[in-house]
């Protein structure tokens, strides 16, 4: 059984996916940036440090998993758009074979 968000997710079209993923990796890269600035800028306790490099070490799975998510469905919008395309070359195929062709029949 899907999850919830799963089907929520069903109802949106892959180009919005995309944008969507797109935002949320740029938030993402935006709190990496700060943590990493604050690391690098902050004099900070032991404790402080080691709990800044995991939060950071999260955030850098989760850039990488929404990479991989932008990766897969740009994927799946080359195939659909490579598919229109194909569709759209058939019809047009179909068009030409049943108007032009039945016109110089008649002739």
């Amino acid at each position: 059984m899907p999850k919830f968000k799963d089907k929520k997710r069903e109802n949106y079209s892959v180009a919005s996916e995309i944008d969507r993923l797109e935002e949320r990796r740029a938030r993402c890269r935006d709190n990496l940036d700060q943590a990493e600035f604050r690391h690098r800028r902050v004099t900070l306790s032991e404790k402080e440090r080691q709990d800044l490099e995991e939060e950071m070490s999260i955030m850098n799975d989760r850039v990488q998993k929404l990479d991989q998510e932008l990766q897969v469905l740009r994927g799946e919008n080359r195939r659909n758009m490579v598919l229109s395309v194909a569709l759209l070359a058939v019809s047009a195929l179909f068009y030409y074979v049943f108007v032009y062709c039945e016109e110089s029949d008649q002739s």
